[in-house]
């Protein structure tokens, strides 16, 4: 059989409602591909390889089955060149210099790959929208054509009334944007939370191949009960799960950190939706788990209250298109932005979880066992940590997007660079977003029988987290004393007699001296 086209689907490209496949065309033969290069370029969690290897070969037995050409290339193939454009390069030659199609990769470094190689080889490379998001890459330059000051809120507000979600006659429904204050509370001991929907997916079989090839990965894997989606019916049946017993408290405990002992076994998931790996390889659309959300909260309003939903909408319409935005705005310089100089390596703890300090010992984990957190256990645990220690943005990033099943880089090197680190300079935040342990002991249970004292600051056993709060606010004073949301922040450290400051500093220095014995 002839082929005249040949059709790229990358690892993140599962969008079975793509055009692509409304006709089925002899002439054209899919491609999809298992590499060296994808597992190798930072070390991923064992749980984020399995995933994404199995909704690949996943999606690629349901376009077969479809009756569309699939050539899908393993990781064992004798013929796999382990690259990309390699792999590329010797079936169009095998297909006598068929023509090339592909999706807009989401990552810059495939982008990059991909039209470095195609012009290098005078290769004709036609390119398709991926169809899955409801803004652009240019996003940016659309909502804010004549400022750079871009606002997530501003942002979010735009696509609401674009996409006419959660208005009525041209006003938010409710008469407010936004009740993100009404989404901050701790969530009560003992409180009974919906155990965790998650599947038995056998992945044992790529597990194999993973030892076989020796590839390094980090984290626990259960390959022959693997318990995330790995095709659309498994990610629908999530939206619905979360929709049912996930959103009547979504916002209300979005902010919340629990451990075992003070909530059942849900205490890693809670009211989160966890369906971040199924939206960012595809799987959902964003359109669609809105949808499906506001119509569970138009039926069940008595139960699910207006913040409940909108905090959600804003996570998926909001934040989501946003970061995108800002990283296609951004790149490649977003990648080398440093603006506060940190360069301190990231501590040894951080790949198992061995410390005395009970916040980030839960919350990495949590990650190394489940390959999740939610956003404030990677915001305000291991994020704050990381900048009040000065921890290298380059090393903070390979780890985020090594650990986490839904790190694509787009959406993971805004939310640590930008939000997390504050190394973007404040492209994103409008300061860093650091705090003590008054904030832990506000939000969780981490606190509780740890073996610092989050109350003191200075002495033995004090929490880490104050003294380096405060030595992060006098180390950086020249670029924080006038910014309007740290000026209190600034004026408590200026009326500490100078020996209560250097008590702090020393104490804080004592602890950078020995980060991986804390």
């Amino acid at each position: 059989m002839t082929t005249h086209t040949i059709r790229l689907i990358l690892g993140d490209q599962l969008n079975a409602k793509h055009s692509w496949f409304r006709r089925k065309d002899p002439g054209v033969l899919y491609v999809m591909m298992e590499m060296k290069q994808e597992t190798d370029y930072v070390v991923h969690h064992r749980q984020k390889v399995l995933a994404f290897f199995g909704a690949m070969r996943a999606f690629a037995k349901a376009l077969d089955s479809a009756g569309h050409r699939m050539r899908y290339i393993q990781l064992d193939d004798s013929d796999n060149r382990q690259s990309l454009t390699q792999n590329l390069e010797s079936i169009i030659e095998q297909n006598n210099g068929a023509t090339l199609e592909c999706q807009q990769p989401d990552e810059y470094r495939l982008d990059h790959q991909l039209r470095s190689w195609a012009g290098a080889k005078d290769i004709t490379l036609t390119w398709y929208d991926t169809e899955h998001f409801i803004t652009g890459r240019n996003s940016l330059k659309t909502y804010f054509p004549d400022n750079k000051n871009y606002l997530m809120e501003t942002f979010y507000r735009k696509v609401r009334q674009q996409y006419d979600i959660l208005m009525e006659n041209g006003s938010p429904v409710g008469g407010r944007w936004n009740y993100d204050k009404e989404n901050q509370k701790k969530l009560p001991v003992g409180q009974n939370i919906e155990p965790p929907l998650v599947f038995s997916n056998d992945v044992s079989d790529i597990d194999t191949l993973l030892n076989k090839y020796h590839v390094k990965t980090m984290g626990k894997a259960s390959p022959e009960q693997f318990i995330w989606p790995l095709n659309r019916q498994q990610s629908k049946q999530l939206l619905e799960h979360f929709c049912q017993f996930g959103l009547p408290n979504f916002g209300r405990y979005q902010d919340t950190m629990a451990t075992a002992d003070t909530v059942n076994n849900a205490h890693w998931s809670l009211y989160h939706s966890r369906l971040s790996f199924s939206l960012n390889t595809k799987m959902l659309h964003p359109l669609e788990v809105v949808k499906a959300a506001i119509e569970t909260w138009s039926n069940n309003q008595e139960r699910i209250s207006l913040a409940q939903i909108e905090g959600f909408c804003r996570q998926i319409i909001g934040w989501r298109e946003f970061v995108r935005g800002i990283y296609w705005a951004h790149m490649p310089d977003y990648k080398d932005l440093n603006a506060l100089n940190h360069n301190h390596p990231l501590p040894s703890f951080y790949w198992t979880g061995d410390t005395k300090m009970n916040c980030l010992h839960h919350s990495i984990k949590q990650s190394l066992d489940y390959a999740y957190a939610h956003h404030i256990q990677r915001l305000m645990v291991t994020g704050n940590f990381a900048l009040l220690a000065g921890v290298s943005p380059d090393a903070l990033d390979d780890w985020y997007l090594g650990i986490y099943i839904d790190a694509i880089e787009w959406v993971e090197m805004p939310n640590t660079r930008g939000m997390s680190q504050y190394a973007d300079g404040g492209l994103i935040a409008t300061k860093p977003y650091i705090a003590s342990a008054n904030y832990m002991q506000k939000m969780g249970h981490y606190c509780k029988g740890c073996y610092y004292d989050p109350k003191k600051k200075t002495g033995d056993k004090a929490c880490p987290f104050n003294s380096l709060y405060w030595h992060f606010i006098e180390r950086h004073k020249e670029q924080f004393k006038e910014n309007h949301r740290m000026r209190m922040m600034y004026q408590v450290w200026n009326k500490k007699t100078e020996e209560e400051q250097q008590a702090l500093i020393k104490q804080a220095e004592v602890y950078l001296d020995n980060i991986n014995q804390l």
